[in-house]
């Protein structure tokens, strides 16, 4: 592949992840979710079945604990998540999805379900199938992170 080949290909991976993230986005807060940003959505996941606490949330969205705990203390004002004692460290805490939390997950997901319908419609079920198995052959294992 020609230098030029790969940017056209680079270019187009990241111009549908970003738009993709831009459309789950928009979808959550047309469904009611006022004040999230794509990167409550990061956090969302991870805190999301048993919740985390801010040093994971941190590695998990590669960034310094200062910057989680911020994160945190914002999704807690808005009643997207809450604090409790940690079951095994006296001295952490951890932060655990609201109903409303888990209410804007589920938006999220809707909202992605609504995203790759376009893709369907445009592509095709079984292209859009295809798609999914080449990128998840290719997609580096771990959290899924914004690009800060």
């Amino acid at each position: 592949m020609q230098n030029s080949e790969a940017m056209a290909l680079s270019a187009a991976v990241l111009a549908v992840a970003g738009e993709l993230t831009q459309r789950i986005n928009d979808g959550v807060v047309a469904r009611g979710f006022e004040g999230v940003r794509p990167a409550h959505g990061f956090a969302f996941a991870r805190l999301a079945p048993d919740g985390a606490t801010v040093t994971d949330l941190a590695a998990h969205l590669g960034v310094t604990k200062q910057a989680a705990s911020q994160l945190v203390d914002e999704i807690v004002r808005k009643g997207y998540a809450e604090r409790r004692p940690h079951p095994e460290d006296a001295r952490a805490r951890l932060i655990v999805l609201t109903e409303r939390g888990w209410a804007c997950t589920r938006a999220a997901e809707e909202a992605a379900a609504d995203a790759v319908g376009v893709w369907v419609e445009l592509l095709g079920e079984g292209e859009v199938r295809v798609l999914r198995d080449r990128l998840a052959r290719i997609a580096p294992y771990g959290p899924v992170r914004p690009a800060w």
